[in-house]
């Protein structure tokens, strides 16, 4: 499995995103791409005020904070 968090450099929340998402990565081995918003017009656009947002494809899992419920059902899921 493939996960993505759209991030920012300069956003501290998307820093504790990305620093609480290291345990679950051990756990369960998913890989995560890590894409910054700023780099693509388009990402800004879709994206913008509620990085970070950890996707898994075109669904979202969470944004602004890491929801360690939502994130277990959809890694736990069939």
């Amino acid at each position: 499995m493939r996960l993505t968090l759209y991030f920012r450099e300069y956003c501290s929340l998307c820093h504790q995103m990305l620093a609480e998402l290291a345990p679950w990565r051990e756990r369960y081995g998913f890989e995560l791409a890590v894409v910054d918003v700023d780099a693509d017009a388009a990402l800004v656009e879709r994206f913008d005020e509620l990085v970070p947002v950890l996707m898994d494809g075109d669904v979202e899992i969470c944004h602004y904070h890491l929801d360690a419920a939502r994130l277990a059902a959809h890694l736990d899921a069939p």
